[in-house]
């Protein structure tokens, strides 16, 4: 598929063929749904806890006798059925990640690509550079209509470009090893520079 590549003062720059098997698959919901479970999980901090009847500080001594006070037995303040005793089977510090292959993370990367060509929110630019200050790439990124972007470059992200982009709402940028399924469908546009699409050709192929 051919895309019309734009400069960032929106001025046309020519084109650029598109692979198929990148951004022409039917992008399908269950494989997007898994990779992004995958990359949520796998970011849970996971370290919730709390203190079992073992770490309360309660004394072990027995609380009163076992017979003849017309109660239920007991052996210890810090049982979970006290107030201030331990709590049964609560969270304790785990990893809540799981295994997803390699290649079936690569199958969501090209679906997620896939599925923002079909919508119409990819968009190819000749570089990801400017000289400029963050008032005026505010200006060209409002200009171009973009709200909610990630730009993707190359191997590296351009440093002036980079600090002029940090103070601006709603644009991310990332170098293209850091691309990935969540980031691209939680932004309303993808901005993919010439280098970037290179990239993840080879990265995906």
């Amino acid at each position: 598929m051919k895309l019309d590549v734009i400069n960032l003062d929106g001025g046309k720059a020519g084109s650029v063929e598109l692979s198929e098997d990148l951004f022409g698959l039917e992008p399908r919901a269950d494989i997007l749904h898994r990779v992004v479970r995958w990359q949520r999980n796998n970011a849970q901090a996971g370290t919730h806890k709390v203190k079992t009847r073992s770490e309360v500080s309660y004394s072990t001594k027995k609380i009163y006798r076992q017979k003849g006070t017309g109660g239920a037995r007991h052996g210890a303040r810090s049982a979970p059925i006290f107030r201030g005793g331990g709590v049964y089977k609560g969270p304790t510090p785990r990893s809540h990640g799981h295994e997803l292959t390699k290649k079936f993370r690569k199958l969501g990367l090209r679906h997620a690509l896939s599925a923002k060509a079909k919508a119409g929110e990819l968009v190819v630019i000749e570089n990801a550079s400017t000289a400029g200050k963050t008032a005026a790439l505010a200006k060209q990124i409002k200009e171009l209509g973009w709200k909610r972007a990630l730009v993707i470059d190359g191997a590296t992200v351009d440093e002036n470009f980079a600090r002029a982009a940090a103070n601006i709402t709603g644009l991310d940028i990332l170098p293209s090893m850091g691309a990935n399924v969540y980031d691209i469908l939680r932004r309303d546009t993808l901005v993919l520079t010439k280098a970037a699409v290179e990239a993840l050709e080879a990265r995906l192929s």
